[in-house]
């Protein structure tokens, strides 16, 4: 984890799956549990709008994902999105990261 910055995952399936699945795939290290929300019912969105109010909206945030629907959620707030679909533009990201680009 980089200093000064923080993981949030925001997903679509329901909370304790997720969590499960954070766990079993060695990925809890990355995000703690109470910075995991889940957008089942009330949209990603909304979710983004409760991040951006829990932790202000001076932060900088960037939108991580493959879907349009966290695309478009993201815009309306102005964060940045990255696209996520190969690892390629994994490695993309880590570079942009790497060089400070967000």
């Amino acid at each position: 984890m980089r200093k000064n910055c923080l993981n949030i995952l925001v997903t679509s399936s329901q909370l304790v799956p997720t969590i499960s699945k954070t766990l079993l795939y060695g990925l809890s290290g990355a995000f703690e549990i109470e910075n995991i929300y889940s957008s089942a019912k009330i949209g990603k969105e909304s979710c983004f709008e409760r991040i951006a109010t829990r932790f202000g909206r001076k932060c900088t945030y960037v939108v991580i994902g493959d879907g349009r629907d966290e695309e478009v959620s993201a815009k309306q707030l102005n964060w940045p999105f990255w696209r996520v679909t190969t690892h390629s533009d994994l490695a993309a990201l880590h570079h942009a990261l790497d060089l400070g680009y967000l």
